[in-house]
């Protein structure tokens, strides 16, 4: 069995938190993978294939903004990895940024790492505000081929 945890970060003091205390209850992992997911920029954007009014943005100014947000992407992860020196082998940490919707990017990753455990941290909103605003958190514990360990910030 796989002993690689993945840690879910979008860089707040919570989800560092999270994983801080997340990392601390878990056995130690052949590898940590600190993720972070930017959003995915939808093509249609640049391109426009229905005869309208045009795109909304030029091709390169659509992929400035997508190496903008993976960029901000990579120091969001590069501080966790900061953050949690002091919790995990330097030698285990990597880090990853993906794109897309993070509760079901997570839950990819998982699965293509056969990964032992996810860390999310959790906002602890009430059920209407995460019906309404959606949660990493609840998705990842629906869907994740493997345990979740949910830490709550609130």
């Amino acid at each position: 069995m796989s002993s690689t945890v993945i840690v879910g970060t979008d860089g707040s003091d919570l989800a560092l938190a999270a994983a801080r205390q997340g990392l601390s209850l878990l056995r130690p992992a052949s590898l940590v993978m600190v993720v972070t997911v930017v959003f995915g920029l939808d093509p249609s954007l640049a391109y426009d294939g229905s005869g309208h009014a045009g795109p909304s943005m030029t091709e390169s100014e659509m992929l400035d903004q997508r190496e903008r947000a993976r960029g901000e992407g990579q120091e969001i992860v590069e501080r966790a990895v900061a953050d949690l020196a002091g919790v995990v082998e330097p030698t285990t940490l990597d880090t990853l940024v993906l794109e897309g919707g993070a509760g079901p990017a997570l839950c990819e990753l998982a699965q293509e790492l056969s990964a032992a455990a996810i860390v999310v941290g959790s906002r602890g909103r009430g059920g209407l505000k995460r019906a309404l605003l959606g949660s990493v958190s609840d998705h990842v514990v629906r869907h994740a081929g493997c345990p979740v360990l949910v830490v709550n910030g609130s």
